[in-house]
């Protein structure tokens, strides 16, 4: 084979394979699910912030709630003199999420440094208006496994600070993924319950 077509095939290879990394990144759909605000609520309770405040000791082993608000949008919504108006194929039916707890010095190693990662099932669909879905930040039996497990007992002395990364896993309703994601400061601690 000569130098030349080598080469013309190694630059097509490379163009080719620029031109796909960004649809592996954005994907294929022609929307987009946006993430409004994201929230918690700790075990037991129903009041959300986006701050949570997780104590491992309590009467009984509570799951920590969180709450995500959830919107579609068209990823080319058209010129502003004639919007692309969305249509019942534009919507983004949610199938799974999955928690990811991370501390800012690095340290990550799960049941270690942070709690074990959440994978969750849940079945929402979401279209262009906002729509609220409550699931599961920090599981029940997080609370009885290291390294929550260790900080039971010090009333408040001793703290370890993470920020919990969200992902929410669905598809359009042309059977495209979709995704999206967001994240929250989570702090653990056996918080006076005085």
């Amino acid at each position: 084979m000569p130098w030349h077509a080598t080469r013309t095939g190694v630059v097509l290879y490379l163009v080719v394979a620029a031109g796909c990394g960004a649809d592996i990144r954005t994907g294929t759909s022609p929307v987009e699910l946006v993430v409004d605000r994201l929230e918690a609520a700790p075990g037991g309770s129903s009041s959300f912030a986006t701050l949570l405040h997780s104590d491992v000791r309590t009467d009984a082993a509570h799951p920590d709630l969180g709450r995500v608000v959830l919107r579609v949008r068209l990823r080319d919504p058209g010129p502003a003199g004639a919007p692309t108006v969305p249509s019942a194929m534009n919507v983004v039916t949610i199938t799974r999420y999955r928690v990811v707890f991370r501390r800012s010095d690095g340290r990550r190693e799960e049941g270690r440094d942070v709690p074990y990662a959440v994978d969750g099932a849940v079945t929402v669909t979401v279209g262009e208006s906002a729509t609220p879905i409550v699931f599961t930040l920090v599981r029940a039996q997080a609370k009885l496994e290291p390294p929550l497990r260790t900080l039971a007992g010090a009333d408040g002395a001793a703290v370890l600070s993470t920020s919990a990364d969200v992902s929410f896993y669905g598809s359009d309703a042309r059977g495209r993924a979709v995704t999206a994601a967001g994240s929250l400061t989570v702090h653990f601690a056996d918080w006076d319950e005085s």
